[in-house]
């Protein structure tokens, strides 16, 4: 009798191991059908949002001017005042780390190398893009997402108004401009914020200190980083998009989407700095 209870237990324990594990394959695949939808998604937005930019006037479906300008100073203009203060702090700390990391070997003169190819290279696009991924991201996927709850999105299509033209197409303009200006604004900032603390804890003027830069620096360092902040730009538009365009159950869905909006976002742009910098100090 005990025999045959304890059978019937370990068979109940192996179904209820099966049974989870059933689950948890269950909704990893659910998990990558989603992304790779996902992903399909942006690609198709990507499309479509090229097709209007060089087809769109011959078709009568040019992309809106006004709206692509008002979407710029959204990204740029009004994203300088927390570009800049980041920026500056950034710069300060690199070199404080620098200067301390350096001084063991007793190398802290050379600090402007570290600095000079960090900045242009990887933190000034990163930090840019992380900001605005935060800012603007998730502003676009809480946009679309009230539109969508609101059906504002099915009646644009009732009246004949493509929304990938109307609402994509300008965001992923002002997106691609002012993003990589967004970090070349924040390379010179950076730099600038690292030249006073040299100056400050070394005595290295500010004269020296930039021609230190100009010799190290190449135009090929600063496009590193400029292209690398395209991509970001583009990402982000996408993300933003992607997750505004899914949400679902009212209010409480858009700040769910919002939120895992800015977290995609970071995250793909991690990502990918990683990728690219691999792939091009190859």
């Amino acid at each position: 009798m005990a025999e045959a209870e304890g059978q019937a237990e370990t068979k109940s324990g192996f179904e209820s191991l099966v049974e989870k594990g059933r689950r948890f394959l269950e909704s990893l695949g659910e998990g990558t059908m989603r992304a790779v939808s996902e992903v399909g998604f942006g690609a198709w937005l990507l499309i479509r949002v090229v097709f209007f930019i060089f087809l769109g006037p011959s078709r009568a479906q040019p992309v809106r001017i006004p709206a692509t300008f008002e979407r710029a100073m959204e990204v740029g203009i009004k994203a300088l005042p927390i570009v800049t203060l980041m920026s500056i702090t950034v710069g300060m700390m690199l070199a404080i780390q620098g200067i301390y990391s350096l001084r063991i070997f007793g190398a802290e003169d050379q600090v402007t190398i570290g600095v000079a190819f960090s900045v242009s290279r990887e933190f000034a696009p990163l930090i840019t893009g992380v900001i605005v991924a935060g800012r603007t991201g998730s502003s676009l996927a809480a946009r679309i997402g009230t539109m969508r709850i609101s059906q504002e999105l099915d009646a644009l299509e009732v009246m004949g108004i493509e929304p990938v033209r109307f609402l994509v197409a300008p965001a992923l303009i002002a997106m691609v401009v002012m993003v990589p200006l967004l970090a070349l604004w924040a390379d010179v900032v950076m730099l600038l914020g690292a030249g006073i603390y040299i100056w400050a804890e070394l005595g290295l003027t500010m004269g020296a200190y930039v021609h230190q830069l100009r010799d190290l620096l190449r135009p090929e360092d600063v496009m590193h980083g400029f292209w690398k902040s395209i991509l970001f730009g583009i990402l982000i538009t996408l993300v933003g998009v992607i997750n505004g365009a899914g949400v679902t159950g009212g209010a409480e869905g858009v700040g769910r989407m919002t939120t895992r909006s800015v977290v995609l976002a970071i995250s793909a742009i991690i990502v990918t700095d990683m990728i690219f910098g691999f792939i091009t100090t190859r």
